[in-house]
């Protein structure tokens, strides 16, 4: 069919766009590099008959009620709250840090009052905060950075806690309560039938046509006169003219145990000192299924590989500033993402980014 838009990615953003702007009669093109739609987000059922996440845990949670009432038109939900464990000292203690950690930790029975007393006393206090470094000492201290935040991050990024912005570590809180939560979002759940069906019913419109395994490059001379909405690394898209932006990926371990009927004690199990991976996800925990054995899956971090983190630091910013000037001499390209705006955003900030995209793509195209 003759289309109006062409959208490059079907993960978040670029379906949400997709299932906006056919909404309002406009006619997409949907392509994806991969063979299946929800980008990251994919998910799907194991050779056991378990659901897992392909591309590691996806947690949903927002504190927006126009993304979740957005979202829920096209699933239905499963309350979950995700919690998260950290090996430390031969000890699965909570993360976020809590009381209940450092109680556990070092043997101590603070209540909640004394417990942000004794994180007090044993902070380095910075006037400046530059580097992710700053950020952990400033809030926890020496030992409480090395225990949970150093090597994590050394494993995770490849890099020191002091080479890295400030920014990395500022997602993680620390708490003087016992809420061992992850999250604190107003909405907490997961796509009740998985992330899949639900992207299969965001993009269940006559007027999208989806082609995957399909590479930008080789349809773009065919639809060079048509509106795009690119989703895709930015610095491919302009052929890494600058350099490549430097990027995180991750190789995702999967393991079925047979007959258990689970494998630890929460979703995730943080291993911030021993082991390779940093971290193992048990996805019955997550779902909710009922099966007589189990699924998990380790990360480990690496250079090489499918783009998934951008590495915050001020050089890597600054290239990527002169990627996104070159874009807006693009006519009739908007760029909006992950990878086409070098940007961690939750999954929730990318239905929010795309759902403005879209209000903004409608209103600027003419038939």
């Amino acid at each position: 069919m003759d289309v109006d838009f062409v959208i490059v990615g079907a993960g978040f953003s670029g379906s949400v766009i997709a299932e906006r702007l056919a909404s309002a009669g406009k006619r997409i093109l949907l392509i994806d590099k991969r063979g299946h739609v929800g980008g990251n987000a994919y998910d799907e059922i194991d050779n056991n008959g378990i659901l897992i996440h392909k591309y590691g845990p996806h947690i949903f949670h927002t504190n927006s009620d126009r993304i979740f009432e957005y979202l829920s038109q096209f699933t239905e939900w499963r309350p979950y709250e995700h919690r998260v464990l950290a090996r430390v000292d031969n000890q699965l203690l909570p993360i976020p840090i809590n009381r209940d950690t450092i109680n556990r930790l070092y043997n101590m029975d603070l209540n909640e009052e004394e417990t942000g007393e004794y994180i007090e006393s044993v902070r380095i206090a910075k006037d400046t905060i530059s580097t992710s470094e700053d950020v952990v000492l400033n809030s926890v201290g020496e030992d409480l950075c090395e225990k949970f935040f150093r090597g994590y991050t050394k494993k995770q990024w490849g890099m020191d806690l002091s080479e890295l912005s400030p920014g990395v570590a500022a997602r993680i809180p620390t708490r003087t309560n016992t809420d061992d939560r992850y999250f604190t979002d107003k909405y907490q759940a997961m796509p009740k039938h998985g992330y899949t069906k639900m992207f299969e019913r965001v993009l269940d419109n006559d007027l999208i046509d989806i082609k995957l395994s399909t590479d930008y490059g080789d349809i773009k001379e065919k639809y060079q006169d048509v509106s795009v909405i690119y989703t895709g690394p930015i610095d491919e898209y302009f052929c890494h003219c600058f350099g490549p932006l430097p990027y995180r990926s991750i190789k995702f371990a999967h393991e079925h145990i047979p007959d258990t009927h689970h494998y630890q004690p929460v979703g995730t199990v943080n291993y911030p000192n021993d082991q390779d991976f940093t971290r193992i996800t048990e996805f019955k925990h997550l779902t909710g299924q009922e099966h007589t054995g189990t699924s998990i899956v380790r990360e480990y971090p690496q250079s090489e590989g499918d783009p998934y983190y951008p590495i915050p630091r001020a050089e890597n910013e600054a290239l990527y500033q002169k990627y996104k000037a070159l874009s807006r001499s693009e006519k009739n390209v908007l760029f909006t993402g992950r990878l086409a705006q070098y940007r961690y955003y939750n999954m929730d900030q990318a239905v929010g980014a795309a759902l403005k995209t879209a209000e903004i793509a409608a209103n600027t195209h003419r038939d």
